[in-house]
């Protein structure tokens, strides 16, 4: 990512009716940090129900994912601290499978600490971190190598897509694999509406301070005058549609300047969409699976059944 496309995507974002801003730029190195203390959060369930699938169910996912023991490749779409996909890696690795791991994150910091951690964690792990756009850094995967493709997409990551982007990226994800190529998708399963809510706005307030970091990022990279403390954050959840969003409100009537001259004005309690959490039921995984063209694999839930990894086999 180039920091013109940064600054377009924040002017573009800003200047609609209503303003957005893009959950992806949540992570430079503070935001990475900041999320890494969400998932440690007691109010953030989903880690919970995560890793247990991962700590508990590794030798299964493991051989579900890998079940001609030939070479292959091993994809982590947004592999943020790689917490999960180590429980894998390391199963493969002390199985003996021959394979190669490519983190891919759009956070170039996160990738570097990754090539120097991973290592550290599994002994001779062969490894080739992909920083930028996750479409892009996958063609890149293919061309530096034609083996067969794993791709992990994990933490409900698919959920901060709106659905018909969410069936586009893995239509267009589909388009870049090859025949039998593997995908295991985190899904978050809707359930106790309040449970799902508090998540989202945590009692430490790890959350709001997330989501402030844009600003705050904006303000350092862009010469922006964004006043952090004349926003709120605000969180909703539908069960009806299984939508979560964040928002960041606009407490009084306010501008914005950019060192370029930009100004971005904000009425009172005018909203900034900054993300969204989709939630899902295992009628919606099936259809889209059915949708796109991908066969359906083993599904992998939590003793909760709060959680879902999806496998999907092109």
């Amino acid at each position: 990512m180039t920091q013109n496309t940064f600054k377009k995507d924040i002017y573009n974002g800003l200047k609609s009716k209503p303003k957005s801003l893009s959950s992806k730029y949540f992570y430079d190195e503070k935001g990475d940090l900041l999320f890494q203390k969400i998932m440690a959060s007691d109010d953030y369930y989903l880690t919970n129900a995560d890793n247990e699938i991962f700590s508990e169910q590794t030798q299964a996912l493991a051989k579900a994912l890998n079940t001609n023991n030939e070479a292959f490749d091993v994809l982590e779409l947004g592999a943020g601290d790689a917490t999960k996909s180590t429980y894998l890696l390391k199963e493969w690795q002390n199985s003996g499978a021959d394979f190669t791991y490519f983190p891919i994150d759009i956070s170039s910091s996160m990738i570097t600490y990754l090539e120097t951690e991973m290592p550290k964690r599994i002994p001779n792990l062969k490894i080739q971190g992909l920083a930028g756009e996750y479409l892009e850094q996958v063609r890149e995967a293919n061309r530096l190598s034609k083996r067969r493709k794993v791709v992990l997409f994990l933490g409900s990551s698919i959920g901060n897509f709106e659905l018909h982007e969410a069936y586009d990226f893995l239509r267009n994800l589909c388009n870049e694999l090859n025949e039998d190529d593997m995908v295991l998708v985190g899904f978050d399963l809707k359930k106790n509406p309040h449970q799902i809510l508090k998540a989202y706005n945590d009692s430490e307030g790890i959350t709001r301070d997330f989501n402030l970091n844009l600003l705050t990022r904006i303000n350092r990279e862009l010469g922006a005058d964004f006043n952090l403390d004349q926003f709120e954050h605000f969180p909703i959840y539908n069960p009806l549609t299984g939508a979560c969003r964040s928002f960041l409100i606009s407490q009084i009537d306010q501008k914005a300047t950019f060192s370029d001259g930009t100004i971005i004005e904000f009425k009172a309690f005018e909203a900034i969409d900054m993300e969204l959490s989709q939630k899902f039921s295992i009628e919606d995984i099936d259809t889209i699976a059915l949708r796109i063209g991908f066969k359906k694999q083993p599904y992998f839930f939590d003793s909760k059944k709060y959680y879902c990894n999806a496998i999907w086999k092109k």
